[in-house]
């Protein structure tokens, strides 16, 4: 950001939490965006908000998209906008008294969205679409084309270390964002004209105006700052005072603004996102661990711009976590976007209110998650565990994992899944309900096993053979289910899974303390004497490590072993003292193995 004048850049959560990790249908190019956009404004009822019947009967009956994927596209768009957790909570507790389909509509039909915010929310599914081309011929993303000029050597080298962090996932690059919307700028700002400044063929004419109305809406994908340091506004308000006034040629009789003016003065202020996951490589504070040792932590990288980003933008990156077990709940997570990146053999408990989760490349790991206000993707995994609340989950070329859920929204699989295990969730720790509260998470509608299969083409149709192969995942059997403990000690008056456990799954719990009480009962009745006794627990040991073993659960639980008091909660705000001891005063017992510390980020 320059230090003396104004800056715009994309926002990270349009693209990060809104734009759906598969190649988009056809049916969302700008050819018919460009109709949507005519039609909504000249149709009663869709503009300047768009209710979810009308939206329907665009994209079914005019778009030919499945009711399905038009409803997931409304509710994601939704998901992505702020409501109040009050609101969220009224809205999941009408859901939930839904029992037919036509009840379920009716409740469906109270939703409405700003109209232009979301053809621009459309608009930019193109994103994963344009970096697959873009892979595909090998050019550089963002290209030298479209880079800004004044990229120095150190933000060029920072960009390939953000590259390797990422492995081509767009959603969260924000060289990608930028190339982007500086690619595209001029189409966005022709689906905000009105249709009586449109030539016959839909192309705005070089002379139309944008209606402030519009630009206002355009603060969906982009803000700014008058200055370094500056408060971060949305970009109307740049744009109507100071010294972007003149240059975006805004009429304060008309309230508009020529189109070439504005998209001449939008391109020419446009930089990188300063909060985004460029600078926070670059400039944000590490994290250390309390009793951090060599060897395989020595790869690890953990970074956080939480202490300067606004709302929206703040971030946790993990990458390298090995052989470890990693906890932590702390206002420094709250609200947070996290990235958990090529993890491997760690088991990692972030316990607080998160904005969003990617689970990226990782193997071999269990995460744990305190409730999560919008979405966690697992991407590119194998052989994961994730335990979570969350409004959504999604799910795309993984393998062999499994996701224990509590969710209001259908789980995505995405295409390139293969043993995919959906399972109830299963675990507590004393403060969820509290957290579950504070992002507007209930524990009703809960629909973790009806998941909704995206093909390759964007749609929900299991008759459409570029679907993800429905063989792909399977329910967990009640028979395989077992509990899992947080293995931490904290304040909060949680003590169950809220919500409770789907009654098979609740049969089999009961079940497996039965046959532990009968299994009691008969070493009671089976009057050992002192020697059989000692040579009985000797055997049951024996058996029980053997199963340890087997299973992987040995390193988990050495790292876990209680030899000394860790705080899972933040220091002070000094960065030497940031690894260890309380700030508010909640302690959490863990420990070390041999050769493992216990980290708290």
């Amino acid at each position: 950001m320059e230090a003396d004048g104004v800056s715009i850049w994309p926002r990270m959560e349009p693209f990060l939490l809104g734009a759906l990790q598969v190649t988009p249908s056809t049916k969302l190019s700008l050819h018919y965006l460009r109709k949507m956009a005519v039609y909504v404004r000249t149709r009663d009822g869709c503009f300047p908000i768009l209710g979810w019947p009308m939206w329907r009967h665009i994209a079914c009956g005019k778009l030919q998209l499945p009711e399905d994927l038009a409803w997931l596209y409304f509710e994601t768009f939704d998901l992505l906008i702020g409501h109040s957790p009050g609101e969220r909570l009224e809205w999941a507790e009408a859901l939930s008294q839904c029992s037919t389909k036509s009840e379920l509509d009716q409740q469906r039909s109270e939703l409405t969205v700003d109209t232009l915010q979301f053809l621009l929310f459309l608009y930019i599914q193109q994103l994963n679409h344009l970096s697959l081309r873009t892979s595909l011929i090998g050019e550089e993303w963002p290209s030298p084309r479209t880079r800004s000029h004044s990229s120095s050597d150190r933000e060029a080298k920072t960009s390939s270390q953000s590259k390797s962090f990422l492995f081509d996932r767009q959603n969260w690059d924000d060289q990608a964002h930028l190339s982007f919307v500086q690619s595209h700028l001029a189409e966005v700002l022709e689906l905000m004209v009105e249709p009586g400044q449109l030539s016959q063929s839909g192309q705005a004419l070089r002379e139309c105006q944008i209606s402030l109305e519009a630009v206002r809406s355009l603060g969906l994908l982009l803000e700014g700052s008058a200055g370094a340091g500056k408060a971060v506004q949305p970009v109307h308000q740049l744009l109507t005072k100071g010294p972007l006034l003149v240059q975006s040629g805004y009429s304060t009789l008309s309230r508009s603004f020529p189109l070439h003016k504005l998209l001449s003065c939008l391109q020419h202020n446009l930089t990188l996102n300063p909060f985004g996951i460029t600078a926070c490589l670059r400039s944000g504070k590490k994290l250390a661990w309390a009793q951090q040792v060599e060897g395989s932590m020595k790869r690890a990288k953990i970074a956080r711009n939480v202490h300067t980003a606004p709302p929206g933008s703040k971030m946790v990156l993990m990458s390298q976590v090995l052989n470890q077990t990693l906890a932590k709940t702390s206002d420094k997570l709250t609200g947070a976007n996290i990235k958990i990146h090529r993890c491997s053999n760690a088991f990692i408990y972030l316990l607080s209110p998160l904005r969003s989760v990617s689970v990226d490349k990782c193997r071999d790991s269990t995460v744990v998650l305190g409730p999560v206000e919008t979405s966690v993707h697992i991407h590119s995994c194998q052989n994961v565990r994730v335990v979570c609340v969350a409004a959504r989950i999604a799910i795309g070329t993984s393998s062999r994992c499994t996701v224990h859920s509590l969710t209001p929204t259908r789980p995505l699989l995405l295409p390139g899944n293969s043993s995919i295990t959906l399972g109830p969730y299963h675990t507590f720790y004393p403060s969820l309900e509290d957290h579950m509260a504070s992002v507007g998470l209930a524990v009703v509608p809960n629909v973790w096993d009806q998941p909704l299969l995206l093909g390759t083409d964007g749609l929900a149709n299991l008759n459409v053979s570029s679907v993800a192969d429905p063989a792909c995942y399977r329910l967990l059997a009640p028979a395989e289910f077992h509990m899992l403990v947080v293995p931490f000690q904290m304040e909060g008056d949680t003590c169950e899974v809220p919500g409770g456990l789907p009654a098979l799954y609740q049969e089999a719990v009961d079940e497996k303390k039965r046959r532990i009480q009968s299994w009691q009962r008969t070493v009671m009745e089976a009057r050992l004497n002192k020697e059989q006794k000692r040579r009985l627990q000797e055997i049951v040991e024996i058996k029980f490590h053997e199963w340890l073993l087997e299973t992987g659960r040995r390193q988990e639980l050495d790292s876990l072993i209680p030899t000394s008091m860790a705080s899972l909660n933040d220091s002070t705000d000094k960065e030497a003292a940031d690894t260890t001891g309380a700030k508010d005063g909640k302690r959490v017992r863990t420990g070390r193995g041999v050769g493992q510390s216990p980290m708290a980020c």
